[in-house]
């Protein structure tokens, strides 16, 4: 009997130690996987007194910038996003959102080339009223926002 309970101790030991293997390995895995999948937000000021290492996924947010817009040939289309303080030139291939307008909320999400931002997503506001969040706290930061109706 003695022996019998030495060998379940030792069972129970080898269970958790195998169990607490394999939480460790799902979780770096895990954290691996999405690694990739985190894409920080960054205001035009943000973009030019810290500039992104090169090849850095992340996402600018601002407004566009009233007169910058210029379709190029094709489907490119050049425009600048500001936070009324700094301005980052955008370029971008595709089709934009039906609500891009000038002057209104933007966040887009590439990479820096040189100077300018190329976008490889653009997402535009959804109504009169809706600014990206972080847009309006890089705004208040600055103390430039005014709400809507106000």
């Amino acid at each position: 009997m003695a022996g019998l309970k030495g060998l379940k101790k030792k069972r129970r030991i080898q269970i958790i130690l195998v169990a607490f293997v394999a939480l460790a390995l799902s979780t770096a895995m895990i954290g691996y996987a999405m690694k990739d999948g985190i894409n920080f937000f960054r205001s035009p000021t943000q973009v030019t007194t810290m500039p992104p290492r090169p090849g850095e996924v992340f996402r600018l947010g601002g407004l566009v910038e009233v007169g910058s817009l210029v379709r190029g040939q094709g489907n490119v289309i050049t425009f600048n996003v500001t936070d009324t303080k700094t301005t980052v030139p955008v370029a971008y291939k595709g089709v934009l959102p039906d609500l891009f307008a000038e002057g209104a909320g933007v966040v887009a999400m590439g990479q820096m080339q040189d100077k300018t931002f190329v976008a490889t997503e653009i997402l535009a506001k959804h109504d009169e009223k809706y600014m990206p969040k972080e847009v309006i706290d890089a705004l208040k930061a600055q103390g430039v926002y005014k709400a809507p109706g106000s």
